[in-house]
């Protein structure tokens, strides 16, 4: 049953004021009585959903958290967040200038991190772990200490839905189609898909997260190669007229922007990783990502800068070796690409905090402080302030001044 809220309506009351005699009084009275209609108190009932659709409506977490001077924030997975490891991160926000938690809500295998209650329209989903036992006082501790809070939620990377549903999915034969580390996608193309994740931001905003992060906003690497061999549906754009990058790129860009609109009541702020390289092409057709178009539809823009993650883009032949280098060219890049915005998005890129020793001996650098550094050094010297460190185990480098 829907929850309800009640609204009394006012009564009209009207009165005589005389101060004639009781005859005149009761002459009078007689006269205009049938001129007036009897009205009472009453009640509407007001569907709680409509006024959560309203402008007027901002829902109220009862925590509150004010934005720092930057964001200088840190990934943290939901067992770091529910386990030992959360006082190790908390004593570096409390030691540094960090001052944000990235916090996984839905993970890169399409679980929640977290069980919700029984009366959870996301109960029913059946995809909640403990590895938060009690996210709403992870979020209390935050507030406490003013760390500010982002909900990361993994969108279209989704082995769980995939293979609840693959009619949401890409299809291969007879089975989901999975990339060579065994992950799933679900469709963007799919609204049904748009819904499932846009109301578990809803959640994530009603415990007191400050700003919805959503992850892998795109389609597989390399659909391109294989759009024409697996069976997926399209949706409301199997009648567009454009090509199937451009559908690509109007789908992905079309969740982001309804995303943020459903997410208006709930006063958070809506953030979007997206490949580095996007930025340096006017879209990256395969994935459907869009840099311009998705910037326009966000608060903040986080790109994916890790030195490692790049070829010889910049004229740099191993961009690993030279964090400061590929940061800077990239920071030229988004600038001249964000500077043609009419309402530019924060930039908050990642950066990386891990040493890529995959990439073989020759082609990469044990990153430390001096490493961390210097990408943040590039940073702040093209005018972008804020930032996020990626280490997949959460275990970041001690030292590092984190405003030089």
């Amino acid at each position: 049953m829907k929850a309800m809220k009640w609204f009394g309506i006012s009564a009209l009351v009207a009165t005589s004021l005389l101060t004639t005699s009781q005859a005149t009084f009761a002459e009078e009275k007689k006269a205009t009585s049938a001129d007036f209609t009897e009205r009472t108190y009453g009640f509407v009932a007001v569907d709680e959903e409509m006024v959560s659709a309203s402008t007027l409506f901002t829902y109220d977490s009862g925590l509150t958290f004010t934005y720092p001077d930057a964001i200088r924030g840190v990934y943290v997975t939901g067992h770091s967040a529910g386990g030992a490891r959360f006082n190790d991160l908390l004593k570096l926000m409390d030691t540094t200038d960090l001052n944000a938690m990235v916090i996984d809500i839905k993970d890169d295998f399409g679980d929640l991190t977290y069980v919700p209650a029984e009366d959870s329209p996301l109960a029913a989903l059946n995809i909640g772990n403990k590895y938060m036992k009690n996210p709403r006082e992870v979020l209390e501790v935050l507030e406490e200490k003013q760390i500010y809070p982002i909900a990361r939620v993994v969108v279209f990377k989704d082995t769980a839905l995939a293979e609840a549903k693959p009619e949401l999915s890409f299809v291969e034969g007879s089975s989901v189609w999975k990339n060579g580390r065994k992950e799933a996608f679900v469709n963007p193309f799919m609204k049904e898909v748009w819904d499932y994740n846009v109301q578990i931001a809803i959640e994530a905003a009603k415990m007191g997260f400050q700003e919805i992060q959503f992850d892998y906003v795109r389609f597989p690497e390399g659909f391109e190669t294989r759009s024409d061999t697996l069976k997926y549906g399209k949706g409301d754009y199997a009648t567009s007229k454009e090509d199937d990058v451009q559908q690509r790129v109007n789908a992905v860009t079309d969740f982001v922007a309804y995303a943020r609109e459903q997410l208006k009541p709930y006063g958070v702020k809506v953030s979007v990783d997206i490949f580095g390289y996007s930025a340096t092409l006017p879209e990256a057709p395969g994935i459907g990502q869009n840099f311009s178009k998705i910037s326009s539809n966000v608060d903040v823009i986080s790109s994916m800068i890790y030195p490692s993650h790049w070829t010889s883009y910049f004229g740099i032949k191993k961009p690993d070796l030279e964090p400061y280098r590929l940061v800077q060219e990239y920071a030229k890049a988004e600038n001249a690409t964000l500077s043609k915005l009419e309402n530019p998005p924060i930039s908050r890129p990642w950066i990386q905090d891990f040493t890529a020793s995959y990439l073989g001996a020759g082609n990469y650098l044990r990153y430390g402080k001096a490493e961390v550094e210097a990408q943040i050094k590039a940073l702040n010297e093209a005018g972008i302030n804020e930032y996020l460190l990626w280490n997949a185990g959460n275990r970041y480098t001690p030292g590092v001044d984190y405003t030089p």
